[in-house]
């Protein structure tokens, strides 16, 4: 039994076998520690940083006093355990110094809010204060509310300027010489078989069965277009009949096939940039090179971890940290991030895994680079035999069960819309449906551009040549031909088009005119009749 305001309570049963059993709820618990602390203002210490704590800005005209100076994770989560679950009144102050609490071996004393509990100034202690062997030899420590563990901080790479002909990416320069070498060697290589293969010298006129004359269709023009047209997959009109040339284009299909399906298949990546250059990927990565510095907050758990840690890896990474010239140590977590996005990629930042998720939401060229190095919790520090120890530690769990926790976590950890940066994994998602500008594939629209225009010169060349020949054969001059085929060329209506023939000069016409008139006469005085009556 225990005396209390309202009498005797029954706080637990006597059995010969089992000893005492308990028999107060928690609730009951929480009743009887506000009863007995209902006048005491439980003293709260805790540290400026933020998302846990940090000072508010007041509105015009608005006057803040005690708790409502402040704002954040730690100060709701407090204020659903001490106001909300146990009914008790506090105070929240800020440690001295701003520091989470470390031992000092000369002095044999601690600082920092461990320093504040032993010295009996605060009742709780409560921001991101990591659980470690080493604090809780000193101080009491409810359930972790969080839990996390150090990974690395680092600046992304600053993605690569789009190139107007990005689209030749995929092959090495070499590979695109060495193409062009072997479209040129086997386009030669077919012309010489093909005239070497009897079966590829064919009958002009297939209706003669007897001809005079064969002729071969594989000159260089059309050995260079079938070529061409296997590379593009596109095929050919004409194919060759000879055992050699068959052979030939057979290789070049198949050496086609294969360079066409790399192309595609690196296209996709190199024109996305989906393949970023990051120079570490884990803990190891960073260990093993020197060019990029790597430190953590001095006297912190993560400085603790590596300087005490029997891994071969971290104890390498802690000898480069402590002889690291200038320091890499730094003071808080926020001058680590300033430095990682000042180095221009030569420093990484190792800290705990939630404050790298606070800054990933809200600072769009930071990025977390591999996984959890060690796991570890955050918990509410007291005083060793505190009476509310056990109040409080109770109160963790409900909060814990009823998703409370995780409620208050996302109010603080999650940005606004407007400030949000798009995370790691919707990149990674996105990646594969990503548009792709003009900058991408500008110049592909570039080579095309430039194809139709030496089509069109080749064109224009083509027509007059045409109309010289016209000129001559015609008896025309030369702008007289030159206006005639232009205007029936632009005659989009007209589709067939007359054969022109030669016309007969005025001296062949004379010739030819004599030459009948004899003609004519000799067969009248052979027949003897009068062709001229």
């Amino acid at each position: 039994m225990e005396l209390s305001n309202s009498g005797f309570n029954s706080i637990a049963k006597w059995n010969a076998e089992t000893g005492f059993v308990y028999v107060r709820t928690a609730d009951e618990v929480s009743d009887l520690l506000a009863e007995k602390w209902q006048n005491k203002t439980f003293r709260v210490v805790s540290r400026i940083g933020a998302p846990y704590l940090v000072e508010r800005t007041p509105e015009e005209g608005e006057v803040l006093t005690g708790n409502d100076r402040y704002e954040g994770y730690s100060k709701d989560l407090i204020h659903e355990i001490l106001k909300e679950t146990l009914h008790l009144n506090y105070e929240i102050e800020i440690v001295p110094g701003n520091l989470y609490g470390s031992y000092h071996k000369e002095t044999k004393s601690w600082d920092g809010l461990v320093g504040h509990l032993l010295e009996r100034k605060a009742d709780l202690a409560i921001c991101d204060l990591t659980i470690t062997y080493e604090r809780r030899a000193f101080v009491d420590f409810t359930t972790p509310f969080m839990t996390l563990g150090i990974s690395i901080l680092y600046t992304k790479a600053p993605p690569p300027e789009p190139e107007l002909f990005s689209f030749l990416s995929p092959f090495s320069v070499d590979v695109w010489i060495y193409m062009a070498g072997a479209y040129l060697m086997v386009s030669l290589l077919l012309h010489i078989l093909s005239r070497l293969a009897p079966n590829d010298w064919e009958n002009p006129h297939p209706c003669d069965k007897s001809p005079e004359e064969l002729e071969n269709i594989w000159h260089i023009k059309n050995s260079c277009w079938l070529t061409m047209g296997s590379i593009m997959t596109q095929g050919s009109d004409i194919l060759p009949k000879g055992y050699s040339t068959r052979w030939v284009c057979g290789m070049w299909w198949f050496f086609a096939l294969i360079m066409c399906s790399s192309y595609t298949a690196n296209l996709a990546a190199f024109l996305t940039n989906a393949a970023m250059d990051d120079s570490i990927k884990s803990a190891e990565d960073l260990a093993m090179q020197t060019k990029i510095k790597y430190g953590t907050v001095e006297g912190g758990s993560t400085f603790s971890f590596f300087k005490r840690s029997n891994v071969s890896t971290f104890q390498r990474m802690w000898t480069a940290m402590e002889s690291a010239r200038p320091s890499v140590f730094v003071k808080n977590n926020d001058e680590g991030v300033e430095r990682v996005l000042n180095s221009k990629r030569s420093y990484a930042f190792l800290m705990e895994s939630t404050a790298i998720e606070y800054r990933l939401q809200r600072k769009c060229q930071l990025m977390q680079v591999g996984g959890l190095l060690d796991s570890k919790g955050y918990g509410i520090a007291m005083p060793f035999h505190s009476s509310y120890r056990t109040a409080v530690d109770n109160a963790v769990l409900k909060l814990a069960e009823s998703g409370k926790l995780v409620e208050l976590k996302n109010r603080w950890w999650k940005a606004p819309p407007e400030e949000a940066c798009e995370t790691q994994e919707a990149a990674e998602e996105g990646t594969s449906a990503a548009e792709l500008g003009v900058d991408n594939v500008g110049g592909v629209f570039v080579v095309l551009g430039i194809g139709c225009g030496m089509a069109a010169g080749i064109g224009a060349l083509e027509f007059l040549w045409h109309v010289r020949d016209v000129a001559i054969e015609q008896k025309m001059t030369q702008s007289e031909a030159f206006w005639a085929e232009l205007t029936f060329a632009l005659s989009f209506w007209e589709t067939e088009k007359p054969v022109q023939h030669s016309r007969p000069s005025s001296t062949a016409s004379g010739d030819m005119a004599s030459r009948a008139s004899s003609v004519l006469r000799s067969a009248a005085d052979l027949f003897h009749i009068d062709v001229f009556k």
